[in-house]
């Protein structure tokens, strides 16, 4: 067995997206404890940001921002391929390349790609493989979810690159049904990634230094998790999502119980909204009728602090995908508004795909009736959740393996 593999990362990110932090992260701890010495590069989006928070020795970040690899890392590694006497000189000049031509492995930690009604991310989804591609190395793209396949377009790029893949794990039995609909072989049914995220006594004690964990110690606590992706989706079919989430929490508090935002995805130093919740739950909050009642998470936080904090509420609504998947990692009942098959085939893994509902049936009357139910229904939907985890969790590893055999297929 290989004891120091080259494992090059992308699609994953530690700031902003906390659950694209969860599922990077998880592939370090899982990883670290079936090699001895692996060594982990990050082609990031964010690259400042993520090396200002990269916690460990073994991760290198390297910039691979959305013009860097559209234009920067795909052009040398086509020439890479085709004019072998300049090798030396793209080497010195791309740290990405670099890094990829000595790898043993690619894991596509993009949360979900090569989906109809979403050909506008189509381009990203290709640009983040095709130099692994072209540079020989093979790709795993850890569970995610993907499809359907109708859009022409789509269609065409995922029957192109997606036979190309060394393996790909598919993230519920929709994406899987979805897959198979291309007659691919290189499938395996899995889990999200991040439902293997370790929460250590460290983090847990890091988490309570930075709020104040007596709001936890009486009455009822719900989690709130919006998302501006949700937003823009409400907003542009003529709703306000800003006012429902406002009015559903003062509703919450109106009676009795107390509430955590807890924005899931943040970026601190930027009002943009691209991966960061944060405006939007500060504009949430500067509306709220008891603000005395409501715990605001103001902070960006790692991914396994917001998953400490997350455990500790007693029911919880979600918008952000990855807030969802603490919330059931942590035995939470949990409340989705969604907008992707993403969500519900999760949570039919749990047997509760009833409390996932789109943004079409998002109105107070609706969202308080569910809320309510799931509150009175509380204890059957933890037990649900308890006794559904551990499979959903050797699920979720098996992706490991699948990562752990194309990297040993690599040295044969």
């Amino acid at each position: 067995m290989k004891t120091n593999p080259q494992i090059v990362i992308i699609g994953s990110a530690l700031s902003g997206n906390k659950g694209a932090a969860a599922m990077l992260e998880s592939a370090v701890q899982t990883l670290s404890e079936r090699y001895a010495d692996p060594k982990f590069t990050l082609l990031s989006m964010y690259p400042a940001e993520d090396r200002l928070q990269n916690p460990y020795k073994n991760l290198d970040i390297v910039d691979a921002s959305p013009l860097m690899l559209g234009v920067g890392i795909n052009s040398w590694a086509l020439v890479h391929r085709v004019l072998p006497f300049a090798r030396n000189v793209i080497h010195e000049n791309s740290p990405a390349v670099r890094a990829l031509k000595g790898a043993d492995i690619l894991l596509d930690q993009g949360g979900i790609t090569f989906v109809d009604g979403r050909e506008k991310f189509l381009l990203y989804n290709v640009a983040s493989i095709l130099p692994a591609i072209n540079l020989g190395v093979p790709v795993v793209k850890c569970a995610q979810a993907l499809g359907s396949f109708h859009n022409p377009i789509n269609k065409w790029a995922a029957k192109t690159y997606l036979p190309k893949m060394a393996a790909i794990v598919s993230r519920g039995a929709v994406t899987h049904e979805y897959l198979a609909g291309l007659n691919l072989r290189n499938v395996t049914e899995g889990a999200d990634y991040a439902f293997l995220l370790d929460v250590t006594e460290d983090d847990k004690k890091s988490a309570e230094a930075k709020f104040d964990v007596k709001f936890f110690a009486k009455g009822k606590v719900v989690g709130v998790s919006p998302s501006v992706v949700m937003r823009k989706k409400v907003d542009a079919a003529g709703g306000s999502y800003v006012r429902e989430i406002v009015e559903f929490i003062d509703y919450v508090t109106a009676k009795g119980q107390k509430v955590a935002l807890i924005p899931h995805s943040v970026r601190t130093g930027t009002d943009k909204t691209h991966n960061n919740d944060l405006p939007l739950c500060q504009e949430v909050y500067a509306k709220l009728a008891h603000k005395d009642k409501v715990l605001f998470v103001e902070q960006e936080l790692g991914s396994q602090e917001l998953r400490y904090i997350i455990g500790r509420c007693d029911l919880f609504v979600a918008s952000r995908f990855h807030a969802m998947i603490s919330s059931l990692a942590m035995g939470v009942p949990t409340l989705v508004i969604g907008w992707s098959h993403k969500y519900k085939e999760v949570l039919d893994m749990f047997g509760l795909s009833k409390w996932a509902f789109g943004q079409d049936k998002l109105t107070q009357e609706y969202l308080r009736t569910q809320f309510d139910t799931l509150d009175a229904e509380a204890d059957e939907v933890q037990r649900k959740i308890t006794t559904a985890l551990p499979e959903v969790k050797k699920k979720a590893y098996r992706q490991v393996d699948v990562i752990v055999d194309v990297i040993e297929a690599r040295g044969k």
